[in-house]
């Protein structure tokens, strides 16, 4: 309503911009932000999940491998690494 067209437009002129439906575009804001909140803030893979709103840690895991190509614990592994590099570089 508030955009001023019917919901299958609306996902129509959405998916159009993003190459995304809004839901696709919503689950990869919150893999983002619960990457971040790992990697900023030391969060628990468990304890981000749930932050962003999973429910499953599982569910989050296989999502999460999905869109960054790795699990969590790996990824975040690699990416600690790959900063210690690039500190002493």
């Amino acid at each position: 309503d508030a955009a001023g067209m019917s919901p299958s437009s609306f996902h129509e002129h959405f998916r159009s911009i993003t190459s995304l439906t809004p839901l696709q575009f919503q689950k990869q804001l919150r893999l983002i932000e619960a990457r971040r909140m790992m990697l900023s803030e030391g969060a628990m893979i468990s304890t981000a999940a749930h932050a962003v709103g999973y429910e499953s840690v599982q569910q989050f895991t296989r999502e999460y491998g999905r869109l960054f190509g790795m699990p969590p614990a790996k990824d975040m592994k690699a990416t600690k690494a790959k900063g210690r590099v690039e500190a002493a570089a």
